[in-house]
């Protein structure tokens, strides 16, 4: 498909509207929370919760190397307990803001101050937290509280600083009401104690583990040599995640093949819109990322596009990102692994419009799921080198033909994104891209 063909079936659905969330103050989580709370009334009975399913675990990074070690229960709602965990399905179901909120808010987090240093430590409070993480399903626990959870309506209501989480509640003890199930793959990690973290996350994926499994594995620390083994405040140990398996896979595809065409993909989710252009040559990425006036990051609704970008080459990056932060190792993470299902290699930029739908943080997650399925209806490719099927993306003749088409539909002009990208400023220094 010629890539304006492509780009006019890409246009926003004006019907949808995504209910202006940001702008009719519509925050239908604070009805949710009113139940919530009632549920939470009949659960807890005095300081102790009777029992409950947990799906996930949450490391807190404040006081480190002392954190709040957290197991995350849903309460009222056990029997569906493995949907409150953050994964991949959640894009799969559609769930839009709301409904992760709903998600977020509806679990407990029972929590204990925590030496970060774990070693070999599987009893006591912590020996549960990771009992939890380490299993492929939801674990049955029984809680004892030392406090009754609170709610702060005003947190809910003002999702401009962080996304609203469940209450939070001090633990005084934790026990296992069954024997959680364990994949071998991972008593495999335990039990090596001379393996560093970087290759069992590795060995992990390759065996079919997602990043979100991965992600808690590592937060609670159950990967690497044993004497370096530590507690991961979750937000650092889903990045080290995503760079990790996206290091390895940009090794396993350097050595092959670059794909042939210019191929334009799409896609939008939660009010961000995002552009993957994959061109011939050598494995580069940058990702810009476009925050509009009245979004969640850029609140004045007056102000002007608020730009980020961050990027790498062929030997990748030797320090972190901090301008685009955890969203540039979650996209780079989507377009490698297409990358490496294809067989081949090429330069990527990715252009992440964050428009003022966008109105509460959800996490990365989002953005890696969303730069994921752009490919949904690309080439599959094959590793033997033959032609694969082509699917619905847009091609065009070079790398620049793609983003002149592209920049009609983004909030900032062609000499904007000319000075905040790399591979956009390349272009004038390679006449040959023109074509």
């Amino acid at each position: 498909m010629r890539l304006d063909e492509y780009i006019e079936e890409l246009e926003p659905d004006e019907a949808a509207e995504r209910r202006r969330l940001a702008d009719e103050k519509s925050y239908e989580i604070l009805d949710y929370v009113e139940g919530l709370e009632s549920r939470f009334e009949s659960a807890v009975t005095g300081d102790s919760m009777v029992g409950s399913t947990a799906p996930s675990v949450f490391v807190g990074r404040s006081s480190y190397p002392n954190v709040n070690a957290g197991i995350l229960a849903p309460v009222g709602r056990e029997e569906h307990a493995e949907e409150f965990a953050t994964s991949g399905n959640w894009y799969a179901q559609g769930l839009d803001i709301d409904n992760v909120l709903q998600y977020r808010t509806g679990l407990l987090n029972s929590r204990r101050s925590a030496k970060v240093a774990v070693d070999d430590v599987w009893d006591g409070f912590v020996g549960i937290q990771r009992e939890v993480a380490i299993a492929d399903r939801p674990v049955d626990i029984e809680i004892g509280l030392s406090e009754t959870p609170s709610f702060d309506a005003e947190r809910y209501a003002t999702p401009q600083a962080n996304a609203p989480a469940g209450p939070n509640a001090t633990a005084e003890s934790a026990d296992l009401r069954e024997n959680p199930h364990v994949p071998r793959a991972v008593e495999k990690t335990l039990e090596d104690d001379d393996w560093r973290a970087e290759g069992a996350m590795t060995y992990l994926y390759r065996r079919g583990f997602d990043v979100y499994e991965i992600n808690r594995i590592l937060s609670v620390g159950a990967l690497g040599l044993q004497e370096n083994r530590r507690l991961v405040p979750t937000r650092w140990s889903i990045t080290a995640v995503d760079d990790t398996i996206g290091q390895f896979l940009r090794g396993s595809i350097r050595s092959n093949r670059s794909v042939d065409q210019v191929r334009v993909f799409e896609n939008e989710y939660m009010g961000n819109r995002y552009w993957v252009v994959l061109a011939p040559g050598q494995w580069e990425f940058e990702l810009v990322e476009m925050k509009s006036p009245g979004s969640i990051w850029n609140p004045d609704p007056a102000g002007d596009v608020y730009l980020a970008s961050a990027s790498e080459g062929y030997e990748g990056r030797t320090g972190y990102v901090d301008e685009t932060a955890g969203a540039y190792y979650a996209a780079r993470l989507g377009v490698l692994e297409y990358l490496d299902r294809i067989g081949r290699q090429g330069k990527a930029l990715v252009l992440r419009e964050v428009s003022d739908d966008y109105w509460a943080p959800v996490g990365v997650w989002q953005v890696r799921e969303s730069v994921r399925n752009a490919f949904d209806d690309a080439p599959t490719g094959r590793r033997d080198g033959r032609d694969a099927l082509a699917g619905e993306s847009g091609v065009a003749e070079t790398f620049h033909t793609a983003v002149r088409q592209i920049i009609p539909h983004l909030p900032i002009s062609m000499a904007t994104l000319r000075r905040k990208s790399d591979l956009v400023a390349g272009l004038q220094t390679d006449l040959s891209a023109f074509g």
